[in-house]
């Protein structure tokens, strides 16, 4: 594994990307001033993966942090592991996407993304052999979905031959109050479809309820809904692909925890939440709602007609695997069936 580049933005993006160097600060016994404090040469395989190593001794995160909003960015300096980031590498703008995927990918965006990848292309030109990007956005807001979309097919253009991986949030009702949401999600995923190799798709709903219904937290904080995640729901495997589950064990448990399991996994159910998103998108989209806030910006009603085939066509891909899925599960049983 070589060197990757990890790209946040946006005030949701931002707060898992604080989070995610924490624990990877932590794996890594390095202190909130960028020096190695561990004992075990353990702790320094790979580092060179998410930091690079300054002349002075300090691990420099590869990170590139954005906002269209200086908020965000400030709350970050101020935080605990704020000074090990290098300073160049904070981009952003005053105005803010005023959860509008237009305003991020078209008008305010657009000014900022040039600065974006002048960092980008600064960070990949020191390194060795760049693997690829991981992007973390929220699809919900304005600059999580329009401005980190747009930054992604720029990178697609100048890095067509590296990975491109994006922890993407995607938004509900029960979280958030942003009437919105459906419409900045579905342009997002339009864009995403064209451009990334991989999505892990993050539910804010499916963490919600987690939160709220097996772990009885009435309000989840963020740090709830993302490190203290439980799930109870079982997993469900075909027969008739006995082979498809690779497993590995590492017998160094995560810093803090005596024991932890991962699980990622490509399964027909992810229809549902995107069959949620479109039908909810639909919904205001049939009724021309809130359009104007977009088509002010310069977008065209056709790209949402555009981005809503778009879902729909990714809801019916899934459903096609589900039902081959039965369908062979039938004859499987057909099959037993005559044999007594």
């Amino acid at each position: 594994m070589r060197e990757i580049l990890h790209i946040q933005g946006g005030q949701c993006g931002n707060q898992i990307g604080a989070k995610f160097w924490e624990v990877v600060c932590a794996e890594h016994s390095i202190d909130v001033t960028g020096k190695y404090t561990g004992d075990s040469k353990l702790q320094l395989e790979r580092i060179n993966v998410y930091y690079n190593e300054a002349s002075d001794g300090r691990f420099v995160p590869r990170a590139v942090l954005m906002d269209l909003e200086p908020g965000t960015m400030d709350s970050l300096r101020s935080g605990a592991y704020g000074q090990i980031f290098r300073p160049d590498n904070f981009v952003y703008g005053q105005g803010g996407a005023g959860n509008n995927w237009a305003k991020g990918h078209y008008t305010e965006g657009a000014e900022l993304i040039d600065s974006v990848l002048d960092v980008v292309r600064k960070e990949a030109e020191n390194w060795d052999c760049l693997q690829g990007f991981q992007v973390c956005p929220s699809l919900g807001g304005g600059t999580g979905s329009g401005m980190e979309t747009l930054l992604i097919s720029k990178i697609r253009e100048e890095y067509p031959d590296r990975m491109m991986m994006t922890f993407s949030v995607f938004p509900s009702p029960k979280v958030s109050d942003t009437v919105v949401e459906p419409y900045n999600a579905t342009l997002s995923v339009h864009q995403l479809v064209e451009n990334a190799d991989e999505c892990m798709v993050l539910d804010n709903e499916a963490l919600y309820d987690i939160c709220f219904k097996t772990l009885k937290l009435t309000t989840p904080s963020f740090e709830e809904r993302m490190v203290n995640v439980q799930n109870k729901n079982p997993s469900y495997f075909v027969e008739w692909i006995p082979n498809n589950v690779k497993s590995t064990v590492c017998d160094i448990p995560p810093t803090g925890l005596k024991m932890a399991s991962t699980f990622i996994g490509n399964s027909t159910s992810i229809q549902e939440m995107f069959r949620r998103v479109s039908e909810q998108f639909t919904a205001m989209f049939s009724r021309k709602a809130f359009l104007h806030w977009y088509t002010g910006e310069g977008m065209d009603e056709m790209e949402f007609t555009e981005a809503e085939k778009n879902m729909n066509d990714l809801v019916s891909e899934y459903q096609q695997y589900q039902d081959a899925t039965a369908d062979e599960e039938g004859e499987y049983e057909e099959e037993e069936e005559g044999e007594y």
